[in-house]
């Protein structure tokens, strides 16, 4: 066990400061990000868990957004105010040796005043679908499979670009914060693309935007899944939108194909967050004329 572990003590002297992260997880494991009531399993009660271990001091993680149960994460951010007398590269190090194998901070520095959240100019979120003759076992945690199913990416991408732009999304979820009315949001990238792997090919569709409704990802892509199947069409899946009816929205597809890809801040603080870790790749890929 870590010396930092066995010897741990809290010394009222040493200053507390606000570290950031990026931070990854499988979210299959787990209720979502935001902590429950024990025992429930969170990725916010496992972290909150790991830092008071390191530290001896009580923990509590702010997050950039909260992914649903059985959503995954490779860009989400978090803060959080300790006391630690040792490097960044220390402290990253022995939360990390605290961590569940599903969960990993991807890259930690101090960043005094930052809020993952409040400071945030963007979300960008990833789904995954693949179309194979038989379900293969394992893209079961992290792609949605469609057996058997064709799927035309003309047709969806058409469908995609509709949600360009500032639109009332009521019709693809509701606001995630108790009280709230507000369902307007700004979309500056909505994209479906192939992608080839070891298990075949795939279709990756790409969201980017101010913020998310709850579930509003997933009923997209649902949505969007019955217009590639020819179930219905591009111009209906617009007359749904503008509907803000969400009994309208049926399908929501399932939480395994979802992956927090990456935030975005403002550029006096993007090489403390965006550009780290996976995030970069993340980000990289994006194509720039939609930034």
């Amino acid at each position: 066990m870590s010396w930092w572990i066995t010897r741990r003590r809290i010394d009222p002297l040493i200053e507390m400061r606000r570290y950031a992260a990026i931070l990854a997880y499988d979210g299959t494991a787990y209720q979502g990000f935001q902590r429950q009531p024990e025992p429930t399993p969170t990725i916010q009660a496992a972290v909150e868990k790991a830092i008071s271990q390191v530290t001896a001091q009580p923990a509590s993680i702010v997050g950039a957004g909260r992914t649903d149960a059985g959503v995954h994460a490779s860009g989400q951010v978090i803060a959080f105010d300790v006391g630690w007398k040792h490097g960044v590269d220390e402290l990253l190090r022995a939360i990390n040796s605290q961590l569940p194998a599903d969960i990993s901070l991807r890259g930690l520095w101090r960043k005094e005043g930052f809020h993952p959240r409040f400071d945030a100019l963007w979300r960008q979120y990833a789904y995954r679908i693949a179309t194979p003759a038989t379900r293969h076992p394992l893209l079961t945690r992290h792609v949605w499979q469609l057996i058997g199913v064709s799927l035309d990416l003309e047709r969806m991408n058409a469908a995609a670009a509709t949600c360009l732009g500032e639109h009332d999304f009521a019709a693809f979820g509701r606001p995630p914060q108790q009280g709230s009315s507000n369902t307007v949001r700004r979309i500056y990238w909505s994209r479906w693309e192939t992608e080839s792997g070891a298990f075949g090919r795939r279709l990756r569709y790409r969201i980017r935007g101010t913020a998310f409704l709850y579930h509003m990802v997933r009923r997209l892509v649902g949505v969007m899944a019955q217009v590639g199947q020819g179930e219905i069409s591009p111009g209906e899946f617009e007359d749904i939108l503008r509907s803000r009816d969400i009994a309208r929205a049926k399908h929501l597809a399932p939480a395994n194909g979802l992956i927090l890809e990456a935030i975005g801040y403002p550029q006096s603080q993007e090489t403390e967050s965006t550009t780290r870790a996976e995030a970069l790749d993340m980000m990289a890929a994006a194509p720039k004329g939609q930034t």
